[in-house]
């Protein structure tokens, strides 16, 4: 779905989760994220929010890793997309989950990746109606 002016979201998208988790060996793949996709001016924005919620590691250097990798990977899959609404989106990572064996940075650029899909779908649905007085 495209807004009048076809560029993404066309309106916001909030609580996109998305989880990237593969268990073909030891070590496996794990990394969760959960992002807002918010109109913004052009291209693609990105930041991670003061209220960043971290479940399973508290190593600021390596979430600062994992965090770059999201961007990473939303970044590519926009890049990707080709054909369709041109992104004009401010996304904000919101939520971390790491597992403590299975995490790494390439878990969480698929993370990104799956986001964005994620919120590409969402954005066919229509945003929530505001809920009715019952009288």
């Amino acid at each position: 779905m495209e807004s009048d002016t076809g560029t993404f979201p066309p309106h916001p998208i909030r609580g996109v989760r998305a989880v990237y988790a593969r268990q073909a060996g030891c070590p496996s793949d794990f990394a969760e994220v959960t992002v807002d996709f918010e109109p913004w001016e052009v291209c693609v924005a990105f930041e991670v929010a003061a209220d960043l919620v971290v479940d399973g590691d508290d190593d600021p250097e390596w979430q600062a890793g994992c965090q770059a990798a999201v961007e990473a990977g939303i970044r590519e899959e926009f890049a990707q997309a080709g054909a369709g609404p041109s992104p004009a989106v401010a996304v904000v990572l919101r939520r971390m989950r790491f597992h403590p064996v299975d995490s790494h940075p390439q878990a969480f650029l698929h993370a990104g990746r799956l986001a964005v899909r994620n919120a590409l779908a969402a954005a066919q649905r229509p945003p929530q109606a505001a809920a009715r007085r019952q009288g």
